[in-house]
């Protein structure tokens, strides 16, 4: 996609026969410029963001999407071997947290990122407690939307979508667009 900086400079070149080195500080074509490129850093910026908060979701689709195929077939899943996959899911980072308590002094606070692992680890157990949202695996059609799935965030919006309990509940949720965690 152009950006309007290449398009506001297309233009005044087009205007000014090609020349779109020579401008004057204060013309309006300079201000035009300066005026795209504050632009296209603004978009720039909220593109990041946006990206930051969706790829936790697409982290967890992707999880579970290897984690069907790796069941065999994909398949639909029973409760029990869907509660075992969200189970490697919220302690993939165990081991990493380990790794980083062990190398930790004794006496020494806990670094920054032993902290951020302990608080994502917990932040899941809790979601986990009250419903995990991931896309409904149980049923044969989204199994199938999900083996066909190549990591678009539009096509998120095609599955059905459920939180399960640690009790072994599960009910319907609506697609987690406000991101996740």
């Amino acid at each position: 996609m152009p950006s309007s900086l290449e398009k506001t400079r297309k233009q005044i070149a087009k205007k000014r026969n090609g020349e779109v080195n020579a401008l004057h500080v204060k013309s309006r074509d300079s201000f035009r410029l300066h005026k795209a490129a504050i632009r296209d850093q603004r978009l720039g910026k909220l593109a990041a963001a946006r990206g930051k908060k969706e790829q936790p979701i697409m982290d967890r689709v992707a999880f579970f999407q290897e984690g069907l195929a790796e069941k065999g077939n994909n398949e639909p899943l029973d409760i029990e071997a869907l509660q075992s996959l969200i189970q490697k899911f919220i302690h993939q980072h165990d081991e990493e947290y380990h790794v980083v308590k062990k190398a930790r002094r004794s006496g020494r606070p806990p670094s920054t990122k032993e902290d951020m692992l302990k608080l994502k680890i917990k932040a899941l157990e809790t979601e986990y407690e009250e419903g995990f949202v991931l896309p409904d695996i149980t049923s044969a059609e989204n199994a199938k939307l999900l083996e066909k799935w190549r990591g678009e965030w539009a096509y998120l919006a095609t599955f059905s979508w459920v939180k399960v309990s640690s009790a072994g509940q599960m009910r319907p949720a609506e697609f987690p667009s406000k991101g996740i965690n």
